[in-house]
């Protein structure tokens, strides 16, 4: 999907809140800036002075999206903070740096590279902006891919709570099946209708949409590719359903028609206590496949929001495996799991 930086705040903020690629980033920048408090800061000038603009276009920017650039690192320095700022900038030497400004003024904007960058992925006039954004997206594509081992189908499976989440589900999905098989009197295609009716109760999507949207071949099997929230709320509609048709099979002395089930579905779905889960699951959903897959669910574009750095986390850093290396260590924890099946 082509992304256009200069109008989505949301892949703005994912590129900003992605500690990997933005490392990446600022090398290749190149940006030489002052040191000030532990970090490097540059000054209006030397921003437009970088993209090639005039120093009036680039206090446009900062002032028609303050708050953005606020969040992302642009502040105004005053007092003792003022004071050791312009000592910085004398150590520097730059003449590039002084623009004759700083020895008198009393407030000074500065912006750390998260501004900066933030102020190249706006900025529209400036054809070294331009080319920056390309470059970002390359290597914020090029970040995830080489953290993942070449690819993002399967990132959802590096979350250290997927493994344990998959075999509870797998094991509510056979209580779903039985149910389904011995209380439904419908042909096999009942495993997929009723399958399809909790996906789209959860993420207004049947499978096969689902597959469109990720790009999914027939082979794969789509419940591999969800998150271990997915799968959560996947297994309680399995195990609260399975149980609302075992029960009502029980109270007719008979098998279920199509019609009923529907009609218990239908009640059963708009129960209260869904609503929380269900918009936690969307938002997951939504807001992670759009940043790592590259994916937009059209029926969840109003889910869709920046992901955190403790998500990049989750599923680039350190703590983030391979399957394998899950699978190796969740032997016993499996073990447990069967144990008190």
């Amino acid at each position: 999907m082509s992304k256009d930086l200069t109008n989505s705040a949301v892949d703005r903020q994912n590129i900003l809140n992605n500690p990997y690629a933005l490392a990446e980033i600022e090398k290749a920048a190149g940006l030489r800036g002052i040191p000030f408090e532990g970090k490097t800061v540059v000054l209006k000038e030397q921003v437009a002075a970088f993209f090639e603009v005039t120093l009036r276009t680039v206090e446009n920017y900062l002032e028609q999206n303050a708050e953005e650039l606020a969040r992302n690192g642009y502040e105004v320095v005053t007092g003792n903070r003022l004071k050791s700022l312009k000592i910085s900038i004398q150590e520097v030497g730059d003449p590039e740096t002084h623009f004759g400004i700083t020895t008198k003024t009393v407030r000074l904007g500065v912006l750390d590279f998260r501004a900066f960058l933030n102020l190249a992925m706006l900025m529209t006039e400036s054809e070294r902006a331009g080319l920056l954004r390309k470059a970002i997206l390359d290597i914020v594509i090029d970040t995830i891919n080489r953290r993942t081992g070449g690819g993002t189908k399967y990132i959802n499976q590096r979350d250290e709570d997927f493994i344990q989440s998959a075999f509870i589900e797998e094991n509510y999905r056979k209580q779903f099946t039985d149910a389904l098989k011995d209380c439904v009197d419908m042909g096999n295609f009942k495993y997929a209708l009723y399958t399809d009716k909790i996906y789209v109760s959860i993420f207004r999507e049947k499978a096969q949409v689902y597959r469109r949207v990720l790009r999914l071949d027939k082979r794969a099997n789509v419940r591999d590719t969800f998150y271990s929230e997915v799968l959560d709320v996947i297994a309680s509609y399995e195990a609260g359903f399975a149980d609302v048709l075992v029960q009502n099979c029980k109270t007719k002395g008979r098998t279920l028609t199509s019609w009923e089930v529907d009609d218990l579905f239908a009640t059963f779905e708009k129960q209260a206590h869904w609503r929380p889960l269900i918009e936690k699951v969307r938002n997951k959903m939504a807001s992670r496949d759009l940043a790592f897959r590259d994916a937009l669910h059209l029926q969840l574009q109003e889910y869709v929001t920046p992901l955190q750095r403790d998500e990049f986390e989750r599923f680039l850093g350190e703590k983030s495996k391979e399957l394998a290396e899950r699978l190796e260590e969740a032997k016993d924890v499996m073990k447990r799991l069967k144990e008190r099946e």
